[in-house]
């Protein structure tokens, strides 16, 4: 059975070459436009994973990440997948429940390396 995967990310250029590098591994993907659309998504049963943006209108993938664990996918791995790569943003990552950070942009091996990673753990 395959791994289902939240791709959160207003870029839709973005969340398309994610979709077919996730999909090419073999997994399987929803997609959300940013983290209120996000939300609506928390209500999949089983996600194995969730990958998200930092800067997107209307919440923010920090704010998102707090609400996935403050819901019934608290235990469900976050990484994210942005252009900020400060300290002080990894740190409040690391607050909300993200367990792994790319920065964009980055090589598909390197997200399915660290997919498989997270969804293995």
């Amino acid at each position: 059975m395959s791994k289902t995967i939240l791709v959160v990310d207003d870029s839709g250029t973005f969340r398309q070459v994610v979709n077919m590098a996730l999909t090419k591994a073999g997994y399987s993907v929803i997609e959300a436009v940013d983290g209120r659309d996000a939300c609506t998504k928390l209500a999949t049963p089983k996600l194995d994973l969730i990958i998200c943006d930092i800067n997107m209108p209307h919440m923010d993938g920090i704010e998102f990440a707090k609400r996935a664990k403050a819901s019934a996918h608290k235990f469900t791995p976050i990484l994210m997948i942005t252009t900020e790569s400060r300290s002080e943003i990894k740190a409040e990552g690391r607050a909300a429940g993200v367990r792994g950070w790319i920065v964009k942009p980055f090589q598909p091996s390197q997200l399915i390396e660290a997919v498989s990673k997270l969804c293995a753990a």
